[in-house]
């Protein structure tokens, strides 16, 4: 399942970086690599946090833009990847949404399934659940301190969750989970979480007040 490790780097889109981010270079540091998936990445396109990952072993035959519940100037996209026989996925979340979009309030929620959400002391966060096509129950969570996305993918096991670090450029920006199948051999996939605390928090709001005056 777990192969060998590999650096995350920033794309050359990035206006703006989080506390968090450093520019690309030889002193990244890596992040685990998931078979079959190339991902996540993630930059800041303006206000705009863009999650990205590459589906291997998926394939759709063109591309489809997607609102994302309750995230009001959010949205998705997934598309024939050009650089391999895969699909291309680009969530993009607004800052917007993040900082007064009032998501904070929604009903928490644990991993689809009901396993509890890893590294997180209640199990659950607050959270709003989706389906597209070839992705169904996807789930974007948001607590006072953090910020969550679960992406299904065939991970190929079964019954157990494995965290690890991830790394923006050489910094820690939070963890990565790789979630088998469950006891009904359902509810694998990825789940990223990422620290919105600290310096990390201040930047955030230094972007949002900057493109919403």
């Amino acid at each position: 399942m777990l192969t060998k490790w590999k650096t995350s780097l920033l794309t050359a889109a990035t206006i703006f970086t989080l506390g968090f981010a450093t520019s690309c270079g030889n002193n990244s540091t890596s992040n685990v690599q998931i078979a079959g998936i190339n991902g996540p990445t993630v930059t800041l396109l303006q206000d705009n946090m863009m999650i990205s990952m590459v589906f291997e072993n998926v394939q759709i035959d063109g591309g489809l833009r997607y609102n994302i519940p309750k995230y009001k100037y959010s949205f998705l996209e997934i598309s024939p990847d050009l650089e391999s026989n895969g699909t291309l996925m680009q969530v993009s979340v607004s800052l917007k949404d993040i900082v007064d979009g009032g998501l904070d309030k929604l009903d928490p929620a644990k991993l689809p399934g009901g396993r509890n959400l890893p590294g997180v002391a209640s199990g659950s966060l607050p959270a709003v659940a989706f389906s597209i096509e070839k992705f169904h129950n996807m789930s974007l969570y948001l607590g006072k301190d953090v910020f969550g996305i679960f992406v299904p993918a065939a991970i190929g096991v079964d019954g157990a969750i494995a965290s690890f670090r991830y790394y923006i450029g050489s910094k820690a920006a939070g963890t990565i989970s790789v979630v088998g199948n469950d006891a009904n051999g359902e509810n694998a996939g990825v789940f990223l979480m990422l620290n919105m605390t600290g310096t990390v928090k201040s930047q955030v709001m230094n972007v949002y007040k900057k493109f919403n005056k």
